[in-house]
Parts: C-alpha cells; structure tokens; sequence
C-alpha cells in the first residue's frame, strides 16, 4: 500500500497553505483518501503528482510591442 501524506505534510511539499489545499480539495482540483465521514483527510504521493501537472501551466511568450500604438510608417 502506498504511503499516506496528511493534510499538513502535503501542504508543506507542494508549497501552499492548508486553506488552499483544503480549497482545492473540495472544487475536485486533488484526489484524498478520507475513511471515515468528517475524519482525517490523507493524500497520496500520485495524487500530488497529478496535481501539479494540472496546475501547470506553459509560459507565453514576451510581445515586441510593449504598447498599442502602431509603428509610424516612413514618409519619404
């Protein structure tokens, strides 16, 4: 059987607090192990893993353009 992280500990290794993992918990965002109604939430090292991977997002690249305006044409 794979080894259960508590709430605490899982929060520690992903690097955000209770509440969030708490508030990611309950939108679907992470899977738990939870045995018993209202008891203690576990979670799983693959579990971590997927959501991570979810939570990752790519990087855009940098525009040229740092404003809105258009480049002035050349008028020779």
């Amino acid at each position: 059987m794979e080894k259960l992280i508590s709430r605490k500990e899982a929060a520690k290794i992903l690097g955000i607090s209770i509440a969030t993992l708490d508030a990611a918990r309950n939108s679907g965002l992470i899977s738990y192990v939870q045995y018993v109604q209202n008891g203690c939430v576990y979670f799983t090292d693959a579990g971590l893993q997927e959501y991570i991977a979810k939570c990752t997002h790519r990087a855009k690249p940098v525009e040229k353009n740092a404003t809105y305006r258009k480049p002035r044409s050349a008028k020779a």
